[in-house]
């Protein structure tokens, strides 16, 4: 019996606890059900007033106009993002009220008000357009969870410069690539980000992806680590810019369906895809899921763990906090730095009541030992978070007890970069959870679980994951390729394609199952097959290589890479060879694509027209044995001698 199944069995069902949903924003599921009918009956009537959260220069002519698989939400209106998260709450009190709380791994804290946000967002609105960055231009941000990071991504959503963040765990080649692919005129970064003590050589990496890059003019450089950083004529200081900058800046009225950034994310090919998200439609969800999904309050301290790097960061700690007039808390580092405890003491510290964070994460929570949180008083605490892969019922019921005192409710989310915004998930004071799943969509999401041709799956039945109809925080297109666009739209004609599989439970209750296909969920993070393959493949000594992910207890999926050496090279020691050929794929990609496992083989499982058969591989990486159907493989033998094959684990 799986974990899931027990969990059903034993109708562990946790209801909206009373104290809390007496105060929720939801707070029956009556009222739940109301208004997923009103969004049902009238999707254009429901999101025109959910729209009426967001301030708006001027409104628009059209809330829709639907041509699929291309959308324009709030046709004709106008707004700026950066307004709607700094300067709509100047007048009153949030403007002394705290924006962001930070923390680095040293030790050091900031805190930014409203009023001191917008003045630094001002002014780097002024520098960069006194370097000649305009509407339209791309401007590519790279850089540790520092506040400077808020303050670029604000002010270029402020002048309408499309920006592009890079995850800072990114190696030089992955930061090339993508400001090639967005065609960027500038680079944000710093001399380096501390994690667990040492530096992240960001600046470096820059040097190494800049000199690559013929469209980037300049580089701007936060001093972040004191680290000595070598120095081109590109380059500029961060803060000998600000220094002779103004703090007044007008906020410009934006286009609805100005690209507000683009956001790189691993797909099934090798090329990361470039996915375009719009400045009214995910200012309008982003707004709403924040407010509704996690309750806010105005006295909350809300702390969302994911690097800003990735969509989570984008849309969970800055941009839907801020427009909500939320305290946002940012943390540079490692969460086992100085210590294990290092999170429950950041949320002791500073009365954290809201904690949103990855599976993985408290898988390692509960590897690390009860007794680093029981070290801190974690009262404050008042609702509990999950995203990035589904958690399994043991880890959310740890997360429940031992974090939330058994009094925190818990919303598991469903969501992806693609997205942009929340799409499945619990309201808090609505909703009653049950481990392990996701639970409804939201008032406003149409999903559904169905077969290949689009048909609505029976209760308890698995299917593919897709949503019927078009949300406002919906990504626009693929930056530079339509037609990989078109694809999530394609797969089954009309209705986008997730690459999920799923069920819903006899309750309408979805349990998402994970990925259908070659991409892999390493702690949370998506990651292409094809991209680590080709970084291998690069390597002067691989032939071949096919990679595969296999249940990994702490992160989700761990990588398992089976490699073909060319001929002539000495494989005497195989260790050696795995750790240089790991060390190569975090230079080309960077750490989270280091492989768990290498498995060396003299050759690949393949169909007579040379596909690799990575369904086998799986099977074989995860149990031992290739059990499936193989009546298509050109080479049987070729099963018994990678199972017996042993791998290098790290």
């Amino acid at each position: 019996m799986s974990d899931i199944d027990s969990v059903l069995k034993e109708e562990r069902i946790f209801p909206p606890a009373e104290e809390f949903a007496r105060r929720a924003r939801v707070s029956s599921p009556e009222e739940r059900e109301h208004l997923a009918e009103r969004a049902a009956r009238d999707p254009e009537g429901f999101w025109a007033d959910v729209a009426g959260a967001v301030t708006w220069t001027r409104r628009w002519d059209k809330v829709l106009d639907w041509n699929p698989p291309w959308a324009k939400w709030f046709v004709g209106g106008q707004l700026n993002l950066s307004a709607n998260c700094l300067d709509r709450h100047l007048g009153g009190p949030r403007r002394d009220k705290p924006a962001l709380v930070w923390e680095g791994e040293p030790g050091d804290q900031r805190t930014l008000t409203y009023a001191e946000l917008h003045r630094e967002v001002c002014k780097l609105a002024n520098v960069l357009g006194e370097l000649g960055v305009k509407q339209g231009d791309r401007v590519m941000i790279y850089m540790p969870l520092i506040p400077e990071i808020a303050v670029a991504m604000l002010a270029c959503a402020r002048i309408g410069a499309t920006h592009s963040v890079v995850f800072g765990g990114f190696s030089a080649e992955a930061l090339r690539d993508r400001t090639i692919d967005a065609g960027a005129r500038l680079i944000i970064t710093a001399d380096g980000g501390w994690r667990r003590g040492k530096v992240v050589p960001l600046k470096q990496n820059v040097d190494g992806a800049a000199e690559q890059c013929p469209t980037v003019e300049h580089v701007i450089v936060v001093k972040r680590t004191a680290t000595e950083v070598d120095w081109h004529p590109r380059d500029r200081w961060w803060h000998e810019l600000m220094a002779g900058a103004s703090e007044l800046h007008e906020a410009p009225p934006l286009d609805s369906e100005h690209p507000l950034f683009i956001l790189y994310t691993s797909g099934t090919t090798g090329k990361p895809k470039g996915v375009v998200h719009t400045t009214g439609g995910y200012t309008v969800q982003v707004t709403y899921t924040t407010a509704y999904v996690f309750d806010l309050r105005e006295e909350d301290v809300y702390w969302c763990t994911a690097d800003v790097g990735w969509v989570t960061g984008h849309s969970y700690v800055l941009y839907g906090p801020l427009s909500n007039g939320a305290t946002s808390v940012m943390y540079e580092g490692a969460p086992d730095t100085p210590g294990f405890d290092r999170l429950w003491s950041i949320i002791e510290r500073h009365k954290v009541s809201i904690f949103y964070t990855a599976p993985t994460a408290i898988r390692a929570f509960i590897r690390w030992g009860d007794e680093h949180p029981k070290k801190h008083d974690l009262s404050t605490l008042r609702l509990l978070g999950t995203v990035g892969e589904p958690i399994n019922p043991e880890a959310w019921m740890w997360y429940h007890r031992t974090i939330g005192g058994g009094r925190c409710p818990i919303v598991d989310t469903w969501w992806q970069t693609e997205t942009g915004a929340i799409m499945i998930s619990p309201l808090p004071g609505a909703v009653p959870t049950k481990p392990g799943s996701c639970t409804r969509p939201l008032p406003g999401v149409d999903a559904d679980v169905v077969t290949r041709d689009g048909k609505s799956v029976a209760p308890n039945t698995g299917g593919f994951l897709v949503i019927r109809r078009p949300w406002p925080s919906m990504m626009r297109t693929i930056h530079g390729d339509p037609e990989r666009y078109a694809k999530y739209w394609s797969e089954i004609p009309g209705i986008y394609f997730a690459g999920d599989g799923a069920r819903r439970d006899q309750d309408g209750y979805f349990w998402v199952m994970g990925r259908i296909d070659d991409v892999v969920n390493v702690a949370g993070h998506r990651l292409g097959t094809m991209e680590v393959e080709s970084a291998l493949v690069s390597h002067p000594h691989v032939a071949e290589a096919a990679v595969v992910g296999r249940p990994d207890e702490l992160k989700g999926q761990g990588l398992v890479a089976f490699v073909t050496l060319k001929k002539g090279i000495d494989t005497t020691d195989p260790k050696a060879e795995a750790h240089a050929l790991r060390e190569h794929v975090t230079r080309e990609i960077g750490a989270i694509a280091r492989p768990d496992e290498i498995r060396f083989t003299d050759a690949l499982p393949k169909t007579r027209s040379g596909k690799i058969m990575r369904r086998l591989l799986k099977e074989i990486a995860s149990t031992g044995a290739a059990l499936g159907d193989t009546t298509t493989l050109e080479d049987v033998t070729i099963l018994s001698r990678l199972s017996a094959t042993a791998g290098d684990e790290e």
